[in-house]
């Protein structure tokens, strides 16, 4: 595939919207990214302008991720970008934004620490079920 895969670091920006979908659980939330940088002149650090991702996750990272993030949590989210160009609006301002298809998403250790909590999975595999009616 010809993806552009993208790991971005940064902020939990608004509450997550989690949805029970016919193709699946799905959740998305905006993600707020600040660049920081070693101004000279002032021999500070200095914030760079901030950008706004929304962040989709499908299956079982979207149930994860509803009962594991809050707002203002600092992430590190890994994905494939989209940049979506929606139709003017009536001024004729063409909007542009971009969203990332999270394949991982984890909490930034270098700001805090994690409790992981490994998910017990308590459905019967259909395998399981076929077997146990032959028998």
């Amino acid at each position: 595939m010809n993806d552009t895969l993208v790991t971005l670091v940064g902020h939990v920006a608004t509450q997550i919207d989690f949805k029970e979908t016919p193709a699946g659980p799905s959740a998305r939330f905006r993600f707020a990214v600040t660049p920081r940088y070693f101004d000279r002149r002032k021999e500070a650090w200095a914030d760079g302008s901030t950008s706004f991702y929304t962040v989709w996750a499908r299956r079982t990272l979207a149930l994860n991720l509803a009962s594991s993030v809050s707002v203002g949590e600092p992430l590190v989210v890994h994905g494939r970008l989209r940049v979506r160009e929606d139709p003017p609006d009536g001024d004729g301002v063409r909007w542009f934004s971009a969203d990332i298809d999270a394949v991982a998403i984890g909490h930034d250790l270098n700001r805090g620490t994690a409790a992981f909590r490994r998910v017990v999975r308590t459905e019967v595999p259909l395998m399981d079920d076929q077997k146990a009616a032959v028998v």
